[in-house]
């Protein structure tokens, strides 16, 4: 994710390449969401969705959450190539729950996800800030999902589900705990990220170029915070540098490059939670 400044609200140009982004130390204004992500205010659904289809803006369910202690940290919008589309687009809210925003050293999000153009249902899952890299995770896996359709008592069912989320904390906080107490060989550590470059890159089969860069280089740490061999710092390092990029490369001809960030909201939470699947599965291995 971005790099935080103070208490300042940072914008970013873009989260991937067809995504903007706004992510704050202290919880975002509507107005700082709104040029970040306008399609959370839209004023109405597109015109592809049906008369069955229920209108209700993520903005109003965003102040029916705020009611209930619910505040905003991060927003991100994608766009569209299709004119006229991107005021309708997906878009992606992470949350922290009263008492739960300035915890050291992660904070437990709920991270909503809707669209006013039919590409996605309300969306409740549970994630996971680190402040030290201002980085964003995604935890647990599909069946932890809680998914809200367009149609009925939408404001008041996308509220309950944020509690249910609130719930599964507990057990996510017992996962975190469990790899940082876990230690791995290094054999075992880069056995992991060979795995997590599968997930990033794809299978390689014989004659086709390898990644972009290496498994050895998923597991570096840009940071002293991130050195050691826990299975939580290894977690880490590879998540910041599978999804944030920018580690130099070679193309599928030998070009030089530096890697791409993800670069969208569906992509991030699919590899965001796949390598955390990954993580736990490497830890009841270990236990």
């Amino acid at each position: 994710m971005n790099t935080v400044q103070a208490s300042r609200p940072q914008l970013a140009a873009r989260f991937g390449h067809n995504t903007f982004v706004i992510r704050s130390e202290t919880p975002l204004a509507e107005d700082q969401m709104r040029r970040a992500a306008p399609s959370i205010f839209a004023e109405g659904k597109h015109g592809s969705r049906s008369e069955r289809y229920t209108y209700i803006p993520t903005i109003e369910v965003l102040r029916g959450l705020r009611q209930e202690g619910f505040e905003p940290f991060m927003a991100a919008q994608s766009k569209s190539r299709i004119e006229g589309k991107t005021e309708f687009t997906k878009h992606m809210i992470r949350m922290r729950h009263v008492g739960q925003v300035n915890t050291r050293p992660e904070a437990n999000e709920i991270i909503l996800i809707n669209s006013h153009d039919g590409a996605s249902s309300y969306q409740m899952l549970a994630g996971m800030f680190r402040f030290v890299c201002c980085n964003g995770l995604v935890v647990g896996d599909v069946s932890n999902d809680i998914r809200i359709p367009h149609k009925g008592n939408i404001r008041d069912d996308v509220i309950e589900g944020a509690f249910k989320v609130l719930e599964n904390f507990e057990m996510m906080e017992a996962s975190t705990d469990s790899m940082k107490a876990l230690t791995l060989h290094a054999e075992e550590q880069r056995a992991f990220a060979i795995a997590a470059l599968a997930l990033r890159y794809g299978e390689r089969g014989e004659g086709e170029p390898p990644a972009p860069v290496t498994a050895d280089q998923l597991i570096e740490a840009r940071r002293p915070e991130d050195f050691g061999a826990s299975l939580w710092t290894t977690f880490q390092r590879v998540q910041e540098n599978a999804l944030k990029g920018g580690q130099p490369g070679r193309g599928a001809k030998g070009r030089r490059l530096h890697t791409r960030p993800v670069a969208s909201i569906d992509r991030s939470v699919s590899l965001n939670r796949a390598l955390w699947v990954l993580a736990e599965e490497m830890g009841k291995l270990k236990a």
